[in-house]
């Protein structure tokens, strides 16, 4: 499933597939002649799992979609611009609607409104209800899912062009332009709104931190830092979404290291070498990461030290860890969940979706764990 694609110069971002849902066509993903996937092993489970619902939203193709929980409903949404909000306990659908042009880019929310990427750099707001509201023109493409905060819609393009919009009207109110460096992953690096800031994945290595009211800078901090002889080698661009607990964010990079920094000023609190195409998970006590080679690890949030290592997955294309429960929960690319002692990485569960990768994001709803597929099922897996 892995072809390399064309690759672009300086100035210009390369066009191939990264992380999470674009790792089935990623040149700089892990697979050496002759690591194969992991076999599963025959799993007598100690941890009471089910699947609790499945909707068919559609394909993801070459895109990352990851379902919304706003309340006690999930939005999800696909390629082929089908867009359905169900309850999060039973899945019963509440609305669907097909959007005026393919998406590339979803869910961003704020409880108030969806918002989304579309073809060729559009950008489409719906209300709660599934009205459209406003349509917006970016620079470029968007496989970043845009986010909602303080009134204000951020879009970040493939040109890593950041746009402020007003919630409401869809006015641009700001923009800041980010020079990329001559090769990156066509990945869709993650935002996330704290307060009045947003915190913004980026290629290089690099977290940022803007204002939302006019997008001024608040702080830099650096994940990874590009190493290498060759542009390949020296590609450290940040997987997935930081994640932020408490004062602290969390982020992973690409060929550079799993690290947290203080919220407030970007200040690094600890740092461990990691190669990651996926974002964290971070609860109460650990940090998770998956390495670019499938294994799964912990570590102390206080400290960075390693608690524990599970390799049983490797080059299984895990996808971003859940913490819930007693429980860290990763899926791979035949569509198997798998539920890992928090405490000590054992397997304590395994559960189908549908025999495709798993793509998103996952999500907790209530008591459910949602995961969506890249051939477009959403899977609500309840913990019992």
């Amino acid at each position: 499933m892995r072809i390399t694609q064309k690759l672009l110069g300086a100035g210009v971002l390369a066009v191939v597939a990264g992380c999470s849902t674009l790792n089935s066509i990623n040149p700089f993903a892990s697979k050496p002649k002759g690591n194969l996937p992991a076999p599963l092993v025959e799993l007598k489970g100690t941890m009471a799992v089910r699947t609790a619902w499945k909707l068919d939203i559609g394909k993801a193709q070459d895109y990352l979609f990851s379902p919304a929980v706003v309340g006690n409903t999930v939005v999800a949404a696909s390629n082929d611009g089908s867009i359905a909000r169900v309850e999060a306990e039973s899945g019963r659908q509440l609305w669907r609607i097909k959007a005026e042009s393919p998406l590339t880019a979803g869910v961003g929310t704020d409880g108030n409104m969806l918002v989304f990427g579309a073809n060729k750099g559009a950008v489409l707001a719906y209300d709660m209800d599934g009205k459209a509201m406003w349509k917006y023109q970016a620079s470029s493409e968007v496989i970043s899912s845009p986010v909602v905060g303080q009134g204000i819609v951020v879009v970040r393009s493939i040109d890593n062009r950041i746009v402020g919009l007003d919630a409401r009207t869809g006015e641009q109110k700001w923009t800041v332009q980010r020079i990329s460096p001559p090769l990156t992953l066509r990945n869709a690096p993650g935002m996330v709104v704290v307060n009045k800031d947003v915190i913004i994945a980026q290629p290089g290595g690099k977290l940022i931190s803007l204002l939302l009211a006019t997008g001024a800078p608040r702080w830099e901090a650096t994940v990874g830092e590009a190493r290498g002889a060759t542009e390949l080698e020296r590609v450290t661009d940040i997987g997935g979404t930081p994640v932020v607990f408490g004062n602290e964010v969390c982020a992973a990079a690409y060929q550079g290291r799993v690290a947290c920094f203080e919220l407030a000023s970007g200040s690094p609190r600890w740092n461990k070498e990691l190669s990651s195409e996926v974002g964290v998970s971070v609860d109460q006590r650990f940090v998770f990461a998956v390495d670019d080679k499938g294994a799964v690890s912990a570590f102390d949030r206080e400290s960075g030290t390693s608690v524990w290592k599970n390799d049983k997955l490797g080059f299984r294309r895990v996808s971003t860890p859940v913490s819930y429960g007693r429980a860290v929960a990763v899926g791979d690319y035949q569509g198997y969940i798998h539920f890992l002692s928090r405490e000590d990485g054992a397997f304590l569960a395994r559960a189908a979706t549908d025999g495709s990768p798993v793509i998103s994001v996952p999500q907790v709803a209530g008591s459910n764990l949602i995961f969506q597929t890249q051939s477009g099922t959403v899977t609500a897996i309840a913990v019992e």
